[in-house]
């Protein structure tokens, strides 16, 4: 009998501010974790504003003590919806993608 590999993608695990929330400060961050290790010269993240206006500081990185961690600095944010979108390429040559939106809200 053979077995196949599994095909492994970096699936989206959990996110500061989480997906779908609504958070009473602007975060400084944004972070996603993933279930897989990224390549960090393929894996990017950006946020943008209700006008598609990209508004993070332009500087995805992988965190070098955890590589399932992405993450992305913010400037203050405005109350308003933002949505995140990413990219990455997992250690096992698998690129995955995907988008959330959260909220920031007036205190």
């Amino acid at each position: 009998m053979l077995v196949s590999p599994a095909n492994a993608h970096a699936r989206l695990e959990r996110a500061v501010p989480a997906a779908g929330s609504a958070v009473r400060a602007s975060p400084p961050q944004l972070k996603l974790w993933f279930t897989e290790r990224l390549e960090p010269a393929f894996s990017k993240v950006q946020v943008f504003d209700r006008n598609g206006k990209q508004v993070d500081k332009g500087n995805p990185e992988v965190d070098r003590a955890d590589a399932k961690l992405l993450q992305v600095s913010l400037p203050t944010l405005a109350p308003g919806t933002y949505r995140v979108k990413w990219r990455v390429l997992s250690v096992d040559t698998h690129v995955s993608k995907g988008d959330f939106t959260f909220n920031v809200v007036a205190p």
